[in-house]
């Protein structure tokens, strides 16, 4: 799938799915527009009550028990506590979850689990004590959307294991939205074995596995998408934020489906949350490989419109794959190495991966391992010289600003081409949307 396809894809799943809801105007209610139940769940709610806006439940488990294809079930405003796990810890090293959602909806008709409109619904998993490995949301099942939902303080309760997960994937065909996930000792989003799965608009930060049997920070990423089978479908991260996470940004590492990453920024990781003290491996985005092996079927995945800026090692790193992925109109800012395109051949060698079109490299070191990649109409394949007058800010503050209303990123002139920069109009087209003669390089698009 190309990457202007995914753009009209995550736009045509959120119309799908919104469109059996209707917000009425004037109104703080929400009603049906079309097919499907609307259910309501508080903080100070009762399982035993109606379901109702004026008689809500109490637990998302007992909305998954009633909901079916096609509903839409709206958390209020308030904190969803949980303080243990749904079943027991078999062994210091087993894994159990808070909430488990493995009831499907269809394809069509998913089952949606949404913020209230205008309130932020927190399930804090913080006072868990379950003395193993902690899942705070596991998603089973199939076409599910979550929306808008802030997700939390997942703990690792002893040092018997490498990390706990905010939100746990092994299903398909679902959506991900609008959610803020946060102070997870583990990764924030771990796709484990789901495909076609879209994760939009979403940010994921903060997470830092301290009691890591592997070394503090070096398990929590902000997104993963690992382990899917060849066949299962390809998982999309669009519009997404992912900072100040121990390990890395996203990472792709042992996944045999392809993964596209579109228009999603990624800074600071490497380190333990609020400080500059080395962590993890540190790397913007981490676009696959397989522990340094070689492996047939290798999938080749791509990364368009997105930005890296003060990773502690790389922005863009090949991490030794097998294969050449695209990185298409990508900026990499003050990386350790802005893209590093280190792959592997058969026989265990370090060689070049990747192909490379219409990206910039501006301050750290701009390339490594780039023999071997298909590299050109790239900052460092010009000859451009590149000084801050290129672009109309070079600001790292402010990234973290709040969204628009409909969960877009913010709208920022960091690191946006300047009017009268030389790096516009100098890219080839690779199929993404362009203004002028050519395409511009780097993540952003001039008017």
């Amino acid at each position: 799938m190309r990457p202007t396809q995914i753009v009209a894809r995550a736009l045509l799943v959120t119309a799908v799915v919104a469109s059996p809801i209707a917000i009425v105007a004037g109104s703080t209610g929400v009603s049906n527009a079309q097919d499907g139940d609307a259910y309501y769940v508080a903080p100070d709610g009762s399982d035993s009550a109606a379901g109702t806006e004026a008689e809500p439940w109490a637990s998302i488990a007992h909305a998954q028990s009633v909901a079916e294809a096609g509903d839409t079930v709206y958390f209020r405003d308030g904190t969803y506590a949980y303080t243990e796990a749904e079943g027991n810890c078999g062994s210091q090293t087993d894994r159990v979850n808070a909430i488990t959602l493995d009831k499907s909806g269809s394809e069509d008709e998913p089952i949606n689990y949404w913020a209230y409109p205008e309130e932020t619904p927190v399930f804090d998993f913080s006072g868990m004590t379950d003395d193993c490995r902690i899942k705070g949301i596991s998603v089973t099942g199939d076409s599910i959307h979550l929306k808008g939902l802030e997700v939390t303080g997942v703990p690792q309760n002893n040092d018997q294991n490498a990390e706990s997960w905010g939100i746990w994937v092994s299903g398909s065909g679902n959506t991900f939205e609008q959610l803020d996930i946060h102070h997870i000792m583990g990764t924030g989003l771990f796709i484990d074995s789901g495909g076609g799965n879209l994760v939009l608009n979403t940010d994921s930060h903060e997470n830092f596995d301290e009691r890591s049997t592997d070394g503090p920070g070096e398990n929590a990423d902000g997104f993963g998408s690992h382990y899917t089978p060849a066949g299962s479908g390809e998982n999309v991260f669009s519009g997404c934020r992912a900072w100040w996470n121990g390990d890395d940004g996203f990472d792709l590492i042992s996944t045999y489906s392809p993964v596209t990453i579109e228009n999603s920024w990624a800074w600071l990781n490497g380190y333990e949350p609020g400080t500059t003290n080395s962590a993890g491996n540190g790397a913007g985005f981490k676009i696959g490989g397989f522990g340094a092996d070689w492996e047939d079927g290798a999938p080749a995945h791509t990364v368009t419109g997105s930005v890296a800026f003060d990773n502690k090692a790389q922005g863009f790193y090949a991490n030794h794959h097998p294969v050449a992925s695209e990185f298409f109109n990508n900026t990499g800012y003050n990386n350790g190495t802005n893209f590093s395109m280190r792959g592997i051949d058969e026989g265990g060698n370090a060689v070049g991966r990747g192909t490379l079109r219409n990206n910039i490299a501006y301050t750290g070191t701009a390339t490594d391992y780039m023999d071997g990649t298909d590299s050109e109409y790239n900052s460092w394949d010009l000859g451009v010289e590149i000084s801050d007058a290129d672009f109309q800010s070079v600001s790292t503050e402010g990234w973290d600003a709040p969204r628009g209303e409909d969960g877009n990123l913010p709208e920022l002139p960091h690191l946006r081409l300047a009017e009268d920069s030389a790096l516009i109009d100098a890219g080839t087209d690779v199929g993404l949307p362009y203004e002028g003669a050519a395409p511009d390089l780097g993540a952003f698009e001039s008017p």
